[in-house]
């Protein structure tokens, strides 16, 4: 048996396993417990399942599975797409029994999801992430999302998979940019955590990533705890799960001034994660020791702590941020690692300030 580890969500409503494992080898398995299954769909994109295709085959060998492709890219997912793919549901007679597989990375995660939310008002769906960002971040917690033409995540909703199958012999095949980019939330999430999660992800870099090593499972593992404990507390991110958006009101302006194309999530997280503890410096009195940390952490995985683009038009497009109340752009500050404080209304003044200040250091 492959499984390194289970991790729970316990939502109000559902409890979700996270299943980390060394492999595919058991995922059939996981399907099997799930009571009347009609139909089976997987929902990928073509250049991930030409990669994975025999050994999914050979996993899911006893199982009717239709494969529906999407294309690649955050530009995919966008509300316009998700007709073709409902079509294809009903063309092969997809009802409320069947079960949607998101194989992929973040996009193809959130697009799926949403899919599976949406279809027939609601069918089951699994995650099998198989990108380090998709494993510690956007395959746990149940938010599924489509974008629109005026901004990232804008059309979605809460909807829990049936369970996570993390796959980490996948990751082998990760270009480094993509193991970077999910160091940058895995960095997000420890100074979140603070204590020694923090501690041990400071004394690691890029060169510790690999599927072989004994770190990489302990930094998953308690990437995944962490999110989980979060969720399981505030589902529906009416408080405390806010603080999951640490780094990303800047991220996600970042992103949608670039049009996706520069930087990519990962990277725009790490961007956004030193503005967010610079503004902290000025409102909370954060440690400028924690951001120097920071910024030395994110060099150390070969991620960008700063950007050229222009100050103004990154805090003009945060006025269009989904985590905005009244025109007001919020952001999640830290008073120290492990102590994050969530809804810190911010003028564009001091966003223009510290963004300039990060473009000096």
């Amino acid at each position: 048996m492959s499984l390194i580890e289970t991790v729970p969500v316990n939502t109000e409503h559902k409890s979700v396993p996270v299943h980390l494992h060394s492999n595919l080898s058991g995922l059939s398995e996981e399907i099997a417990k799930l009571p009347g299954v009609t139909s089976v769909f997987l929902i990928t994109e073509k250049s991930i399942h030409s990669i994975y295709s025999k050994y999914l085959e050979r996993e899911l060998s006893s199982l009717p599975i239709k494969t529906i492709y999407i294309k690649g890219g955050e530009k995919s997912k966008h509300i316009n797409r998700t007709g073709e793919v409902y079509n294809q549901l009903i063309e092969y007679g997809a009802d409320r029994k069947s079960l949607i597989l998101a194989f992929g990375g973040g996009v193809v995660g959130d697009f799926a999801g949403f899919i599976a939310s949406t279809y027939l008002r609601g069918i089951r769906f699994v995650q099998i992430p198989t990108t380090l960002l998709a494993c510690v971040d956007s395959s746990v917690g149940g938010k599924v999302a489509v974008n629109a033409d005026f901004g990232k995540n804008m059309i979605g909703s809460f909807y829990q998979p049936e369970f996570v199958f993390a796959p980490l012999s996948v990751l082998s095949t990760l270009p480094d940019r993509e193991w970077k980019c999910g160091q940058a939330e895995i960095i997000k999430h420890s100074l979140l955590s603070g204590g020694e999660y923090w501690e041990k992800v400071k004394t690691h870099s890029f060169k510790d990533l690999n599927v072989d090593s004994t770190i990489l499972p302990y930094l998953i593992a308690e990437s995944v705890r962490f999110k989980a404990n979060v969720v399981s507390s505030d589902e529906k991110e009416t408080g405390l799960r806010k603080i999951l958006n640490l780094g990303h009101t800047t991220a996600h302006a970042i992103e949608s001034v670039t049009k996706y194309k520069k930087y990519s999530h990962g990277e725009a997280v790490a961007i956004g994660l030193v503005t967010a503890l610079l503004l902290s410096e000025q409102h909370f009195e954060l440690d400028p020791v924690t951001t120097k940390e920071t910024i030395e952490s994110l060099k150390n995985y070969g991620l960008p702590f700063q950007t050229k683009l222009k100050s103004k038009q990154l805090a003009k497009h945060m006025l269009h941020d989904k985590k905005n109340v009244g025109g007001s752009i919020r952001f999640v500050l830290l008073k120290s690692p492990g102590s994050p404080i969530f809804d810190i209304s911010i003028n564009s003044e001091d966003i223009i300030l510290a963004i300039h200040k990060q473009k000096g250091i």
